[in-house]
């Protein structure tokens, strides 16, 4: 009996190892034309402002293709690799992401925010980008350990909000608002999924939120988010000053209609809407392909978050299963919340749209995540087609 037991476990593992080979080709496939669309309005909307401001239409695409080339390989590589090493490095990680988002407060590139470090080469990396990771990879492996015990606060309440606090705190300080809300919802929806309970769960969201608002009226601690909420309801009160960005991404929007004015053809991109490369390139593809191109350019958003949950739910172990779910609710979150600073449905925070916008350290990162998913879903029992 014990030797047919080991037999029988024998070839179980063999099976496993034999199937952690076979990357889930479908999320592959909607992260590839995710990037790729990516690029190329990148290209059109960044084209006039990089001319005008730099004296090269290239200058942004030719700087996201080396991050997309990089990040790409990078995606591969990581898709190899056994995830369960961040399972036993998730504490290490946290503490060195720490040590990051305190040294940007000291040590940062010029202006009001004090979230990038300057690199050689005059680049810059922004810790909180690794930020948003810990918080998924340090949130699975609390989960997978205590899973049993989640129900009660010791262990499924307390440890989270001391991280979030601390995590949030820091990017606070910065400021970066956008950041710190995307890391709370990543962080709420992990707990919920991960088994916190329901009642400790509503009063962590309204301490949260009374927290939110006696902030919000402290003077000098986030002035600058008091003054988007102004002209987030009525931006027309200062057209020419701060609702002038979000008035210009609603005429981009309502000029494309439901087919578009045709990709290179945007007029808003040509110094109306400000930056168009970052925060609202969303506009730029709704003003040059229409209701229908960004319908379609969302359905592959969907697609791709469906197929990180169905990798996440078939997984074999919790704490693949968790990472799936963190890096999976990341994309969709901020997803979600780009596109609607930019139809104005919430005030402006500044979230960028994942695998369009501008920005070397955040395409790298979530290129690399997605190859964590990837990695997940060589053990997980999905038919990989």
């Amino acid at each position: 009996m014990e030797l047919a037991r080991e037999a029988g476990f024998a070839r179980k593992k063999k099976r496993i190892k034999a199937e952690k080979g076979a990357m889930d080709l479908t999320f592959l496939v909607l992260v590839m034309s995710l990037l790729a669309i990516g690029l190329i309005m990148l290209f059109s909307a960044s084209y006039a402002y990089a001319y005008y401001h730099d004296g090269d239409s290239f200058y942004y695409i030719k700087r996201q293709l080396v991050f997309a080339i990089v990040g790409v390989v990078a995606m591969l590589i990581v898709s190899r690799i056994d995830y369960h090493i961040l399972h036993r490095f998730a504490l290490l990680l946290f503490g060195v992401t720490i040590f990051l988002l305190v040294t940007v407060l000291f040590f940062h590139t010029r202006g009001d925010a004090k979230r990038w470090i300057p690199l050689p080469g005059g680049m810059t990396f922004q810790p909180s980008e690794v930020a948003k990771f810990t918080i998924v990879v340090v949130f699975a492996h609390l989960i997978s350990i205590n899973y049993n015990k989640m129900k009660n606060p010791r262990y499924g309440l307390y440890p989270f909000l001391i991280i979030l606090g601390a995590t949030a705190l820091l990017m606070i300080a910065e400021p970066h608002l956008s950041g710190t809300i995307l890391i709370l919802a990543i962080g709420f929806v992990m707990m919920f999924v991960g088994g916190t309970n329901v009642r400790w769960f509503v009063l962590g969201v309204t301490a949260l939120a009374v927290m939110v608002i006696i902030l919000a009226f402290v003077p000098g601690v986030v002035d600058y988010a008091k003054s988007r909420l102004v002209y987030w309801i009525n931006p027309w009160d200062d057209a020419q000053g701060k609702g002038f960005q979000t008035i210009q991404s609603l005429y981009a929007i309502g000029s494309g209609g439901l087919m578009g004015v045709g990709i290179g053809n945007s007029r808003q991109k040509h110094l109306y809407l400000p930056e168009p490369q970052n925060d609202f390139i969303f506009a730029v593809v709704c003003e040059e392909l229409g209701f229908v191109g960004a319908a379609i350019i969302i359905l592959i958003f969907v697609l791709l978050i469906w197929r990180g949950y169905v990798i996440a739910m078939r997984c074999r172990d919790r704490f693949g299963s968790m990472l799936a779910v963190g890096l999976t609710t990341q994309v969709g979150v901020q997803t979600i919340l780009n596109i609607m600073v930019v139809s104005n449905t919430i005030p402006n925070t500044g979230i960028s749209l994942p695998f369009f916008s501008y920005g070397g350290t955040a395409l790298c990162m979530l290129l690399a995540q997605m190859g964590f998913v990837l990695a997940v879903s060589r053990q997980a029992a999905v038919e990989k087609e």
